[in-house]
């Protein structure tokens, strides 16, 4: 699952923009949706990975049965996206870059599987090297 994720965060350096991915499955590990961060491309600073995923999923009566696999972990927006809509799993692929809102919600319920990919790691450590000025602005910094 979390080869979708990276893929996605791949996608969204190749076009410029921050390399996270993420991708929202079903209890079957079914595919639902995908996406990546796409604030730059787009202009829009609510487009997040997780955010981007959730959206191309689709609406559903109820998230309970699925897993959100995210390379990063989740900044407290996205935390909020998990938590509002009950998503009980997310496994992220490395929070040593940016440690966000998954002790939050882990503190609320929520499974949290930490895979410390280095992959992941590799890809936001590369990027925030070349691109400082970006990643400070994505995660509301100064």
């Amino acid at each position: 699952m979390l080869a979708v994720a990276v893929e996605e965060a791949r996608s969204g350096l190749a076009e410029g923009g921050i390399p996270i991915g993420a991708a929202l499955f079903d209890a079957h590990g079914a595919l639902l949706g995908r996406g990546h961060n796409r604030r730059v491309q787009d202009g829009d600073a609510s487009t997040h990975a997780e955010t981007a995923a959730f959206r191309a999923a689709g609406r559903r009566r109820t998230y309970r049965d699925t897993t959100m696999v995210t390379t990063l972990s989740p900044c407290w927006y996205c935390a909020g996206l998990v938590r509002q809509f009950r998503i009980p799993r997310v496994v992220i692929g490395e929070a040593r870059t940016f440690h966000g809102g998954h002790d939050w919600l882990a503190g609320h319920g929520v499974e949290i599987t930490l895979l410390d990919d280095p992959t992941c790691t590799g890809l936001m450590t590369e990027f925030i090297a070349a691109r400082p000025e970006l990643w400070y602005e994505d995660i509301g910094q100064d």
